[in-house]
């Protein structure tokens, strides 16, 4: 079992390239990536999709890249010795017709427009793509690490609510035999009353149907234990478990409010109270399982 939450970070370099990533992530019904990158390297982003696409199924993933180049010798520059020619012609023509001094210097020529041009060395799209499936894979092995040990606390936790919602549902059905025989006698006596009042047979019949709806809730007990033990399958299953460990808590919250409907006991109500409880802690809880 592994949690949604979790963060990994990861680091490459060759080559004079260095790409660092980091990956936050939160819980999502489904897998949700969301990363924003500079244009000049947007196009790595189809590649950290795929890279993370292949380990993590759900959540919600906020991923930070950086490139930067680790070479001295990323900066390229250029002179046009002809323009400089023109303009160190141009400075001695006007110092002779003004009679100045020609105070023209090297440094002050290369600051002269178009004369120095300053480049960056053109970045290397596949190379680049290369270093960050590596900076990413690191990333994600630190995420799933960190995934998995909270999904081993998720599992404990998990499985002190539902050993916690089971025992109350052994409570509600020792209790539920002395609940059909508190009706049965309720039932006898409303019938004695009815009988000296000349009640019709079908009469009879209808307060019959509706004690015996009212105190079957054996089939939802059941259908709460077969519940109880597919979670507890999927406790110690591994994938993608969550969405189903969902399913089955809406099914078992449904047992619970039925055999509150159905069971009108104070103690019984009071269990099922203790029950809806427990399983809305599990509900929290599974919202964060993978």
């Amino acid at each position: 079992m592994h949690s949604m939450t979790g963060c990994g970070a990861g680091r490459a370099a060759r080559d004079g390239w260095e790409v660092t990533a980091e990956i936050r992530s939160v819980n999502h019904r489904f897998l949700d990536i969301s990363m924003r990158l500079p244009r000049n390297i947007s196009f790595l982003e189809n590649t950290v999709r795929t890279v993370i696409g292949e380990s993590i199924r759900r959540g919600h993933l906020d991923v930070y890249l950086t490139v930067r180049r680790t070479e001295a010798s990323s900066i390229c520059a250029d002179a046009d010795y002809d323009l400089a020619g023109t303009y160190m012609q141009m400075a001695r023509k006007m110092a002779e017709m003004t009679g100045t001094e020609n105070d023209m210097t090297v440094s002050r020529l290369m600051q002269m427009e178009g004369v120095v041009t300053v480049t960056e060395k053109e970045l290397d799209q596949e190379l680049v793509s290369a270093i960050c499936c590596d900076a990413v894979s690191e990333a994600i092995a630190q995420l799933t690490e960190m995934r998995r040990r909270e999904g081993i606390n998720l599992q404990h936790d998990l499985q002190y609510h539902l050993t916690a919602a089971a025992d109350l549902r052994l409570r509600i059905l020792e209790v539920a035999p002395s609940v059909v025989t508190e009706y049965r006698e309720k039932l006898e006596n409303r019938l004695k009353a009815m009988i000296s009042e000349g009640v019709e047979p079908q009469r009879l019949a209808q307060e019959v149907a509706l004690m015996a709806d009212r105190c079957a809730i054996d089939e939802e007990l059941s259908r709460l234990d077969s519940h109880i033990r597919q979670m507890n399958t999927y406790l110690s299953a591994s994938g993608e478990i969550g969405k189903k460990m969902d399913f089955l808590i809406q099914e078992m919250n449904r047992e619970a409010n039925t055999i509150g409907s159905k069971a009108s006991d104070a103690r019984i109500a009071q269990l099922v109270v203790d029950l809806k409880s427990e399983i809305e802690k599990l509900r929290e809880q599974i919202q964060n399982v993978e």
